[in-house]
């Protein structure tokens, strides 16, 4: 559990468009294997402390000649943004998918001080 040491909670939210293969015969269209795409993502603000991310398929478009092998996760996380990761595996052919985000934290406080 997360606990928030002050009063100024934030949470943001948005929607990326994380690939579209099919359109180009790219490689999560038409390759083999692990494969994987990376996208960065920047907070509408920063936080005071890196905050809880949940990620979630909000658009997923699939072959259905192979098995839908999917992994969706927030990773790097920090005060200012993230990067959300897709990987599939073996046989899967992934069209095209789209990944929603919410940030859940604490935000800093007026007279709050950057100690380094």
């Amino acid at each position: 559990m997360k606990r928030m040491r002050n009063h100024l909670i934030g949470v943001d939210h948005g929607d990326v468009v994380m690939f579209s293969d099919f359109e180009h015969d790219g490689v999560m269209w038409t390759g083999d294997g692990a494969r994987q795409v990376r996208a960065h993502v920047e907070f509408s603000e920063s936080y005071r402390t890196p905050p809880v991310v949940i990620t979630t398929l909000s658009m997923f478009d699939i072959s259905n000649g192979a098995n839908g092998r999917v992994d969706v996760q927030a990773e790097d996380i920090t005060p200012d943004g993230f990067a959300i990761v897709f990987r599939t595996w073996g046989d899967s052919k992934i069209a095209r998918v789209r990944v929603a985000w919410q940030a859940t934290g604490e935000l800093r406080q007026e007279g709050d001080w950057d100690v380094g």
